[in-house]
């Protein structure tokens, strides 16, 4: 999802489909109440069986090089200095600088006040600039505060925003409060690209996630994300299941095509090849692709690259051999 890329999201904030769903509170709560209820059993299974798949040693170094490709790197700490959001975007542009062959990431993720710090060095090397906003990660602030933090980044040259929702009126079912949020930050990122940040960890349900994912389609975003990293449990194989079957069935209902990130937890080469061989097999190859998948992560891309290395040389490398996020 590059900044300049086309995406086949609406840029209005709900589509003409859903134009008398979302016209009441009541409408859309009988809507999102009337999805297909999960099958806790069946899909904690599924993703099981997902999860034990192989791949082969060709397929696996394809799958490393498009893991890197799909994440954001990212730095969410109160902590932060110019100087780490500097470094973090040079790793982005060449993870690994002994071998110019390894592809940059996708992006790079910090808090509003780091944009520009994080613009500056990246320039025009296609690695784009994310922020997080909307009183990340709480959403605890007033809806003006809210859009005038979305604003900052983007003037800041932020790429894209991702956003967190009000689980509280999620979960008291004030859905369209939650929708109409979502459509003015939408608004307000101008050409910004949205991702929408569910904190699963928090809908207590599956079917609170189906609803939500169908919910922040149906408002605009262009991205439905899991966590913001800061609550367990945060991205989850079945959680992450439940999104993509959302995102297939969203397209299949409407044409309109809608990514999917899972963020937090997400750690090591092996746990992101069971994303990948899930992003396949439930949502199909249209979404292997930065434009459509992404990681939320820190120290994934360490372990990606010492895989990547050990492939290519036959050997892993020191502990120390890549910098620690």
């Amino acid at each position: 999802m590059t900044a300049t890329s086309t995406s086949t999201a609406s840029s209005a904030s709900s589509h003409g489909a859903f134009d008398d769903i979302v016209g009441s509170d009541s409408s859309l709560r009988r809507f999102l109440h009337g999805l297909p209820g999960v099958d806790q059993v069946g899909c904690e299974a599924r993703a099981a069986g997902l999860a034990t798949r192989s791949i082969k040693t060709t397929a696996k170094a394809f799958a490393i090089d498009l893991a890197i490709r799909m994440v954001d790197l990212t730095t969410l700490e109160g902590q932060d200095t110019h100087g780490k959001v500097r470094a973090l975007a040079s790793k982005a542009m060449r993870p690994d600088p002994a071998d110019p062959t390894c592809p940059a990431t996708a992006a790079v993720c910090v808090y509003p006040d780091m944009v520009a710090t994080a613009k500056q060095t990246l320039g025009d090397s296609g690695v784009n600039v994310a922020a997080v906003a909307t009183a990340f990660p709480s959403g605890r602030a007033a809806m003006d505060i809210k859009l005038a933090d979305t604003r900052d980044a983007v003037e800041a040259g932020a790429d894209e925003i991702d956003m967190v929702i009000d689980r509280g009126a999620f979960l008291s079912g004030r859905y369209m409060d939650v929708y109409e949020e979502i459509a003015q930050v939408k608004q307000a990122c101008g050409d910004a690209h949205l991702k929408v940040i569910f904190e699963t960890g928090e809908l207590q349900t599956y079917d609170n996630v189906r609803r939500a994912s169908w919910l922040a389609m149906m408002a605009g975003g262009h991205f439905i994300k899991t966590s913001t990293g800061k609550v367990q449990p945060a991205a989850t194989l079945p959680v992450t299941l439940i999104m993509l079957e959302a995102v297939r069935d969203f397209r299949e209902q409407t044409g309109q095509m809608v990514g999917v990130k899972p963020a937090g937890g997400i750690k090591t080469t092996k746990d992101a090849i069971k994303y990948l061989v899930m992003v396949n097999e439930i949502a199909g190859p249209d979404w292997l692709d930065p434009d459509w998948f992404r990681f939320g992560a820190s120290t994934l891309l360490n372990d990606l690259l010492m895989q990547r290395t050990k492939m290519t040389t036959g050997r892993y490398s020191g502990p120390d051999y890549f910098t620690l996020d």
